[in-house]
């Protein structure tokens, strides 16, 4: 990937599923290294179709998606896992987090999938519970914390292996006010340090606080790509 090339590069993609309209129809998008572009649009717009084939979990039926230079569409099943461990985070709803492991070994998994040496990978977890201020809990479970302490302990797995690309689906979907608050300073924060964030919402509150760019998608079709004018101040 050039200096100049976007991190994720969508061109001319459609999926549809049995006989039924396309969830995406002929979707061109580009985002560049830096931005956190939010998703918008009602349920069935295509926001969570459109998040599945950055991550390499679904195909487009046509069309191209590139990420990180990468052409995510023909990989295999075994180099999308790949891919998923070197490229992207994932964050979601409801954390995802396993009960029966403690914080640091929840945030360990995905460098231990990658082969990551042990001493490392303890070395990566430590520094980043402790830049996203969890440090704290290092030894507790996950079902002892509150619901904005688990996404973050989520958010510190998704880092773990230093994806280009962070994916948020509804990252707050699940949390109270003060929670998603905790949440949405801390999508800022990564993004002011240089994350690159892809996040869907239907929180038009979240996007507005803390993307850069808004797209809007509608039947499955972009109809709205704006940035925000505090994308300048960043």
């Amino acid at each position: 990937m050039t200096a100049t090339a976007p991190v994720i590069d969508i061109r001319d993609v459609t999926r549809t599923y049995g006989q039924g309209p396309p969830a995406l129809a002929e979707v061109t998008l580009s985002v560049r290294a830096g931005e956190a572009l939010a998703v918008l649009g009602p349920s069935g717009s295509g926001k969570s179709t459109l998040l599945n084939l950055i991550a390499g979990l679904d195909r487009p039926n046509a069309g191209s998606v590139t990420v990180a230079g990468l052409r995510v569409d023909g990989l295999s099943e075994a180099g999308s896992a790949r891919y998923r461990r070197a490229t992207i985070g994932m964050v979601f709803q409801f954390f995802n987090l396993l009960d029966d492991l403690t914080v640091t070994d929840n945030v360990l998994l995905p460098a231990q999938l990658a082969g990551v040496h042990r001493a490392e990978a303890r070395r990566r977890a430590a520094g980043l519970l402790e830049y996203l201020r969890i440090d704290r809990h290092a030894a507790a479970y996950p079902g002892r914390l509150s619901g904005g302490e688990r996404q973050r302990v989520a958010v510190a797995r998704a880092l773990m292996n230093r994806p280009a690309l962070l994916l948020a689906d509804e990252p707050t979907g699940a949390l109270d006010s003060a929670s998603g608050e905790d949440v949405r300073e801390l999508l800022t924060e990564l993004n002011a340090e240089g994350q690159t964030i892809i996040l869907v919402t239907h929180d038009l509150g979240l996007a507005e606080s803390c993307a850069t760019r808004t797209v809007e998608l509608v039947d499955g079709r972009i109809v709205r790509d704006t940035t925000h004018a505090t994308a300048v101040a960043r």
